[in-house]
């Protein structure tokens, strides 16, 4: 890495810092947009501590998500990962990934939106669908047809996720590119309001 980038990426991680505050980082959004990802590689450049609900949920529980689903059910894993999500952010200033459907449990969402500064990775359903279908342990997809089955998630809760205070594209760049593209993304927000963001129109694909 050159002089020249080291000294740009400083600046743009001191810019987000200063966005950022003391607040939680949350990251929403589906299945595969690459939420823990690029929220660990967002957590070590602001310097704070990185955390997956999902994987606290399956630490605190001994069992993983989808023996949760199998055994009792989405009504009680929401219930619990809302008291997780609720835990977490009172513990920030972090990184917070939630697991998919968090946002849209509405006891949830209104922890995060208190909670903190709550980002959407937004991805289409080609990306999401190369993403997700290489891994077997998404209880959600566990349908007949599970491309269609994500497709309708997409509809059901796109409108809820565009509620974060943030919306970042997730595309198919290198993830460094993708979590500066977040950082650019919260600077501009606290600089000029701008909401929406989009790693491909700002260049970032290189």
């Amino acid at each position: 890495m050159s002089e020249e980038l080291t000294v740009e990426r400083q600046t743009l991680r001191d810019q987000a810092r200063e966005a950022l505050g003391d607040r939680n980082l949350i990251f929403v959004g589906l299945m595969g947009a690459g939420k823990s990802v690029i929220g660990r590689l967002v957590a070590q450049t602001l310097g704070i501590p990185f955390v997956d609900t999902d994987a606290e949920i399956e630490s605190v529980s001994r069992m993983t998500i989808a023996e949760l689903f199998s055994q009792y059910g989405e009504t009680e894993f929401r219930a619990l990962e809302t008291r997780v999500v609720e835990r977490l952010l009172k513990q920030g200033p972090r990184v917070v990934s939630t697991g998919g459907g968090a946002f849209i449990n509405e006891a949830t969402r209104s922890q995060i939106k208190q909670g903190g500064l709550s980002i959407w990775l937004n991805a289409d359903l080609d990306t999401l669908w190369d993403r997700v279908s290489r891994r077997d342990h998404r209880p959600l997809l566990k349908t007949e047809n599970p491309k269609q089955t994500l497709e309708n998630l997409m509809i059901q809760r796109y409108p809820i996720y565009a509620e974060a205070d943030l919306t970042v594209m997730s595309v198919n760049i290198r993830k460094e590119l993708m979590a500066n593209a977040v950082l650019e993304a919260i600077t501009g927000l606290a600089q000029t309001g701008v909401t929406q963001f989009d790693p491909a129109q700002q260049g970032d694909t290189e």
